[in-house]
């Protein structure tokens, strides 16, 4: 049974999922009425920190031109550029098992490519979700949508999976932010 979770509430993935070691997160989101004639091209990212929220080496930066870590513990399954369709726009499959020591939170994000250029921001986005399924099973954990609370902004962390005590953890974020891919990147202690 899927758990539906708001804004700023916390669940727990391995300890109450014994045996979960593959995870895969979903996102997904539909666009408003748009007369821009540029369609929208939205791109997930993994934002794989240490125990102080930063990004210490940029192989810890999972996007369409990083597609898997070298410890295979995170992968991006590829850039959808339209997001038509049902169900999952983008994923990125998470193997806790994998995952290197000094991580201790992956941020999962959602920006919008070239959102400046083409006057586009998430206040035009509808319907976003992310949800967490188990990829042995392909039992879906949980789901966070993330409401039309958005007007300007241009990316948003949806998520952030994180250890505490050994076990990990969802906390379902929606914090949105101006400047893009940029802003994320400087969020998390990434040069750009």
């Amino acid at each position: 049974m899927t758990i539906n979770l708001s804004k700023g509430q916390r669940i727990d993935l391995t300890k109450t999922n014994p045996g979960l070691t593959r995870a895969v997160i979903g996102l997904g989101w539909d666009t408003n009425r748009y007369d821009g004639g540029i369609d929208f091209d939205l791109d997930a990212s993994a934002f794989l920190a240490d125990e102080n929220s930063k990004v210490v080496n940029d192989v810890d930066f999972i996007f369409y031109n990083n597609l898997v870590h070298p410890s295979g513990g995170v992968e991006h399954t590829g850039d959808n550029r339209t997001g038509a369709g049902d169900g999952d726009d983008e994923q990125i499959v998470i193997d806790f098992s994998k995952i290197p020591a000094h991580i201790s939170k992956v941020g999962i994000a959602v920006t919008i490519h070239d959102a400046d250029s083409r006057n586009q921001n998430f206040g035009q986005v509808s319907n976003a979700f992310v949800r967490v399924v188990n990829e042995e099973t392909n039992v879906e954990i949980l789901r966070f949508d993330l409401g039309e609370d958005f007007s300007v902004e241009t990316a948003v962390v949806i998520c952030e999976l994180y250890k505490h005590n050994g076990d990990w953890k969802f906390n379902a974020i929606g914090s949105g932010f101006s400047g893009g891919l940029a802003a994320l990147c400087r969020n998390y202690g990434l040069e750009v």
